[in-house]
């Protein structure tokens, strides 16, 4: 019975190139007998079925005829066609060959990969009325930096650099390691010049030929208006610096004091006001503070508890030249006790059916 290759890597008969290759290498990663937990049956069905679904003629006679034509086996599989033969070279007992991409993960090497500094993470406590409106902050980081010597190079100012006699100036070495199929060989970025090919002939005196000094570094942080509390900010390449790589990014945790009277609802600032019960009925006219001063704010006759009043252009900034609005919401302030004048009046009330 042919074998369903596609169910083999869990992918659909329409899927393109790259996802058959990104579902091949998830499983070759988790199947592969070096690994512990790793199955050589299971790895030679999955490079069994990758070697005829990356290959558009295998593909079609597949597709078509449910076998390939011209090769050994029912479905086509002799030996790992699923890799390229002509990196294949007799190696003693076994073969020699570089798995590249592939493979590189299961020995620490790969190709292309981007050396990358550490990242750092800081945090940053702020007023409400900063969170609101948005503030700068100078914060002092230690951290790993690019020498400002020698500019990262390591070498002492003019001196030359020269062939690194390691990788003799390609930046890269073969490592090999022996599996259960043989000798496999990775390439990995040199340990001595760090990718760079080239090392410095007489070392900075700063840095002692490492291109990285640890200093402490001032850091400008811009906070944008409207952030709110525990929100992360991103500085890219803000982190520490790595010898012949990109510097890792700085991450701000924003804290937020809360404010004892205002709170945030969106892009609108929301605040209680408490009034006296005779001001909500007959009208008036009152002075609140808000985050930029005082205002007036009138109260309209017949006012009720609960219900919000608007004025706009008090909120938080957003996009450009806008702002949202300040909401008070009414509350009614109770007094504590009524005085034999106020209860007569309020009796009056009651017979007039308020």
């Amino acid at each position: 019975m042919s074998k369903n290759y596609y169910e083999i890597l869990g992918v659909e008969r329409n899927a393109s190139k790259s996802e058959i290759k990104k579902a091949f290498r998830e499983l070759a990663h988790k199947y592969h007998p070096d690994k512990k937990g790793g199955d050589e049956a299971k790895f030679k069905e999955i490079n069994e079925a990758y070697s005829i679904l990356s290959d558009d003629q295998k593909r079609a006679e597949y597709d078509t005829y449910g076998r390939t034509f011209g090769s050994s086996g029912q479905g086509g599989f002799s030996g790992f066609e699923g890799f390229d033969f002509s990196q294949f070279t007799q190696a003693g007992r076994g073969f020699e060959f570089d798995l590249g991409d592939i493979f590189g993960d299961f020995f620490g090497g790969g190709r292309n990969k981007v050396r990358r500094g550490r990242d750092i993470s800081i945090d940053v406590e702020l007023s409400f009325k900063e969170s609101v409106f948005g503030t700068e902050r100078n914060v002092l980081i230690t951290k790993n930096s690019t020498c400002g010597t020698c500019n990262g190079t390591g070498a002492k100012p003019g001196s030359p650099l020269q062939t690194c006699s390691v990788c003799a100036g390609k930046g890269k070495i073969k490592e090999t390691k022996t599996s259960l199929f043989g000798t496999f060989a990775t390439v990995i970025t040199c340990g001595t010049c760090y990718g760079r090919g080239e090392v410095p002939k007489e070392h900075c005196t700063k840095c002692r030929g490492d291109g990285i000094t640890r200093e402490q570094q001032e850091v400008r942080i811009v906070i944008p208006p409207g952030i709110e509390n525990g929100e992360m900010i991103r500085l890219s390449g803000g982190g520490e610096a790595i010898q012949n790589g990109s510097p890792g990014d700085l991450y701000i945790k924003v804290h937020v004091t809360p404010h004892p009277t205002f709170k945030k609802e969106g892009n609108d600032l929301v605040m209680n006001l408490p009034i006296k019960i005779s001001d909500a009925l007959t009208g008036t006219v009152v002075n609140i503070e808000t985050l930029e001063g005082s205002t007036e704010l009138k109260i309209p006759r017949g006012t009720k508890p609960n219900e919000v009043l608007r004025i706009k252009d008090k909120g938080i900034p957003y996009g450009t030249g806008k702002r949202g609005a300040l909401l008070v919401r009414i509350v009614f302030a109770m007094p504590e006790r009524l005085s034999k004048r106020a209860e007569e009046l309020l009796e009056e009330l009651k017979k007039e059916g308020l």
